[in-house]
């Protein structure tokens, strides 16, 4: 008598779940892969090597200010116009400020920082690499007049690898003279004017309000200059010094006033103000 045994249905593993996307990082310096939220509570610097991401400008008034955020915004609507009809110019636009989230490359308003109100000035390299037309100019203006006003002192904050924005033109070119007149208008107020400059300020930005300020702090690393250092190498047909405008390079020939890591540059800044202008009464 023959017996027939059922075959057992296999068991169902459980279906092995990926982490989300965007969960881990890879550090671009030293490939050494994190949590997203590690990077995110290390203000986006790597805990291996030191490497300082490039950050939005949200995330600069994140961390600089308190509460995080502006108290209030300045020329929040102004967007860019197409003055020579530039061929894509209005659907670039148009996807960066879709990825990002702004209406410009640079983003202003006034807040407090250590219990000191402050105008705060970012620009954005995610957007157009941070490009400076007549939107940011006018901004830069508008945050210079408004620290004026409020007797406050102004903070900049650069990631612009763009300089000038070619799109625009002429207009754009213009932007230099506008931001340096406004930084001149600080100077002549009695303010303080404080630049931050991230990786990379470059260029129309470098050659203009960015490096005018009473101090100059870069981060670690951050590439600083008017030319790209490969355009001039290929120009003069020469070897350039290892580590040639970058941070470190132009602190050691006196462009900037000292490098600092970006997690203490907000008690970097407060020191900063309260040395230069005094501590904040309670």
């Amino acid at each position: 008598m023959l017996f027939w045994r059922r075959k057992k249905k296999p068991e169902k593993r459980p279906e092995k779940k990926e982490p989300p996307k965007g969960t881990w990082v890879q550090c671009k310096a030293c490939g050494e892969t994190f949590y997203r939220e590690q990077l995110e509570r290390n203000w986006w610097v790597c805990p291996k090597c030191g490497y300082h991401f490039r950050i939005p400008a949200r995330k600069f008034v994140q961390y600089l200010l308190d509460g995080g955020e502006f108290e209030r915004e300045i020329a929040p609507g102004l967007v860019p116009t197409d003055p020579l009809n530039f061929p894509e110019y209005q659907s670039k636009v148009a996807r960066d400020q879709k990825k990002t989230g702004e209406r410009e490359a640079a983003i202003a308003g006034i807040g407090k920082m250590g219990g000191r109100r402050v105008v705060l000035f970012v620009t954005d390299f995610h957007f157009l690499g941070g490009s400076m037309g007549s939107v940011v100019g006018e901004k830069f203006l508008r945050a210079a007049r408004k620290a004026i006003e409020l007797r406050a002192p102004l903070i900049s904050v650069t990631a612009s690898g763009g300089g000038a924005r070619m799109h625009e033109g002429i207009i754009s070119l213009m932007q230099m003279v506008k931001t340096t007149l406004a930084s001149l208008e600080v100077h002549e107020a009695g303010l303080l004017y404080i630049n931050v400059l991230s990786d990379p300020t470059m260029a129309g930005v470098m050659a203009s309000f960015a490096s005018l300020g009473d101090v100059l702090i870069a981060e670690p690393g951050a590439l600083l200059g008017f030319t790209g250092p490969r355009v001039i190498q290929q120009t003069i047909g020469e070897e350039l010094p290892e580590g040639f405008q970058r941070a470190e390079f132009q602190l050691e020939h006196g462009q900037v006033d000292m490098v600092v890591p970006r997690p203490q540059l907000r008690q970097t800044l407060i020191r900063l103000m309260n040395i230069i202008l005094g501590e904040v009464k309670a």
